[in-house]
């Protein structure tokens, strides 16, 4: 909800008194119109907040304002990405804040302010998020462009904004009167530096440091890691933090805290927080063999079952399951809907999702074909060629054993050369199968085109190379609209798969590690021997498998269960 004049300042002032949990987040979607989201951890924290509006749950949002947006992607007749900027006007949708902050970057005082936007719940409870920017007229020219870009240039410029990020939204939240925070929820590694402004203001009490200072912080913070692979964590070398950062704790506690070679802001998260945990069972397993000297729990992921039910469904749940968008568990009574209402409302949602394609490309999609969708972050370990490994054999199986047609979307990072290699060959790809299996790549994956897709789609694909996907969201989006799965066992699907009743899995088990070629032959089999043959020949079992992947995981792999499990594991 956009904040309209005059009704700003007495909710903050009621909220003031209220809120317990600053929930920070380097990316947060609050609006579709609002570009300060770049994927998954994004959306997952946009819903995490609606789901916590919705559950009246005392809560805070703090995050970067980003002017420029994450990148609008143009894809080039070759399959070449283009990265243009976002442009858009926060005055258009949020209320600019009069308070400011000054944090120090590189030994310059640089100003923060704040710009405000409520998330309305269902029953008009209110979640306040703040976006901080840095595009203030007293600000030098490169300060200013911290509000620029969402994961944008280089280690310096990153290590920057997450000064703004954790040391500027402490600092804002101090400013503004919300002097009652008992836990700060850092959203992944790159809010880590809050702990930093925690222990300076702790310590203000104590002569010298001491556990103390450290123990108090820790009760306060809470660390979700999404993170699978060491690779993925935010690290600076002393030299960079010593120039961008200064010495905010002595230099002997941060590198114990942080790490002695680089500051790893994991390690700071971890080492400053009561309460760990990953983002599916599976990785909080992975993460706990990571970091065993640390107890890691696991709170799998979900979606915000209003937001991502389309229109179609969300009028045909209003009519079966009464009061499913504030009880999601509801859901499971999805069994009871009649076959035929349930076909026909995936049919018009797969009509909306074609027409848009037209609307877009000019390609025609047949409707009575099995459409498979495959949308995230283009990045290689997500392998969406997988599909691709054998075209003769994919080919051969569309002839025999019944038509398919793919849709395909998602943007590769600016620096990501094997993710717009990936993006390249798709469409070079669906060039070469013209005639034959349609092939299509929608450009700018955002969340109105997501919408789309996990509705429109009638099969979703996943297939990342075991174990770097910590959770995955695509699939519970798809199932909130009665889309089954066909995916590797990682991330939530190791959970969210019973085989034949919510959709199929790909190759082997989670634990056992399998090669490119094994994987590709085990979905050319599933989709050979038992997918296709059901969808063409079998509509009441496909049906069947509709609606259980609506009762059996929309019901639980959504954001309510998700923010009740922070409540009782973390917040309380």
């Amino acid at each position: 909800m956009e904040a309209k004049e005059g009704d700003v300042f007495q909710p903050l002032e009621i909220m003031k008194k209220d809120r317990k949990i600053a929930y920070f987040s380097m990316e947060i979607c609050v609006d579709a119109r609002i570009p300060t989201y770049s994927g998954g951890l994004g959306i997952l924290a946009g819903d995490m907040l609606r789901s916590s509006a919705d559950l009246a749950v005392p809560l805070l949002g703090v995050t970067l304002l980003y002017k420029k947006g994450y990148l609008h992607q143009k894809i080039g007749k070759e399959g070449i990405q283009q990265e243009l900027p976002e442009e858009w006007n926060p005055q258009d949708h949020m209320q600019l804040l009069p308070n400011k902050v000054v944090i120090e970057i590189e030994g310059r005082k640089v100003g923060v302010q704040a710009w405000l936007f409520y998330i309305k719940g269902l029953d008009s409870y209110y979640i306040p998020v703040f976006f901080l920017d840095t595009d203030l007229p007293e600000n030098n020219v490169y300060d200013r462009s911290l509000s620029d870009f969402l994961y944008g240039g280089d280690k310096r410029y990153r290590l920057a904004q997450e000064i703004v990020l954790g040391i500027g939204g402490v600092r804002m939240l101090k400013e503004l009167g919300f002097n009652h925070i008992s836990k700060y929820h850092m959203n992944e590694g790159h809010a880590s530096l809050l702990t930093l402004e925690l222990l300076n203001h702790y310590n203000h009490r104590e002569e010298k440091w001491s556990n103390r200072t450290i123990e108090e912080v820790k009760k306060l913070c809470i660390f979700t890691t999404h993170t699978p692979v060491p690779a993925g964590m935010d690290q600076f070398s002393y030299e960079l933090v010593e120039k961008v950062l200064g010495s905010p704790i002595p230099d002997t506690i941060l590198k114990e805290l942080g790490g002695e070679e680089r500051l790893n802001m994991t390690a700071l998260a971890l080492n400053l927080s009561h309460y760990i945990n990953g983002v599916a069972k599976k990785h909080g397993d992975v993460s706990q063999e990571m970091f065993p000297g640390y107890h890691i729990d696991s709170i799998t992921n979900g979606v915000h079952s209003a937001t991502w039910v389309c229109p179609h469904f969300y009028k045909l749940y209003d009519r079966y399951i009464p009061g499913w968008k504030n009880d999601s568990f509801s859901l499971r009574y999805a069994l009871s809907i009649p076959d035929e209402e349930v076909w026909q409302t995936h049919q018009e949602a797969k009509k909306i999702l074609m027409d848009s394609i037209f609307q877009e490309t000019g390609l025609q999609l047949d409707p009575e074909v099995l459409t498979i969708g495959f949308a995230r972050r283009a990045t290689a370990y997500k392998r969406a060629d997988l599909i691709f490994y054998d075209i003769n054999r994919l080919l051969d199986i569309s002839r025999k054993y019944g038509k398919i047609q793919l849709v395909f979307s998602g943007k590769a990072h600016p620096e990501d050369g094997s993710g717009k290699e990936l993006i390249r060959k798709i469409v070079q790809v669906s060039q070469q199968l013209r005639g034959q299996i349609e092939v299509v790549y929608l450009e700018n994956y955002n969340i109105n085109l997501a919408k789309r897709m996990v509705s429109g789609v009638d099969l979703w694909l996943n297939t990342p190379k075991k174990p770097q996907e910590a959770s995955g969201t695509s699939g519970m989006k798809a199932a909130h609209n009665g889309i089954p799965s066909l995916s590797i066992l990682d991330g939530w699907w190791i959970e969210g798969c019973i085989e034949g009743f919510t959709g199929w899995s790909i190759g082997s088990a989670p634990d056992i590690e399998s090669s490119d070629q094994e994987e590709a032959a085990s979905l050319y089999d599933k989709l050979q021997n038992i997918v296709i043959p059901i969808y063409y020949q079998n509509r009441g079992k496909w049906i069947f498998i509709m609606r259980h992947c609506i009762a059996i995981n929309a019901s639980f792999f959504n954001t309510h269960r998700m923010v009740l499990q922070y409540v009782l594991n973390a917040y309380l």
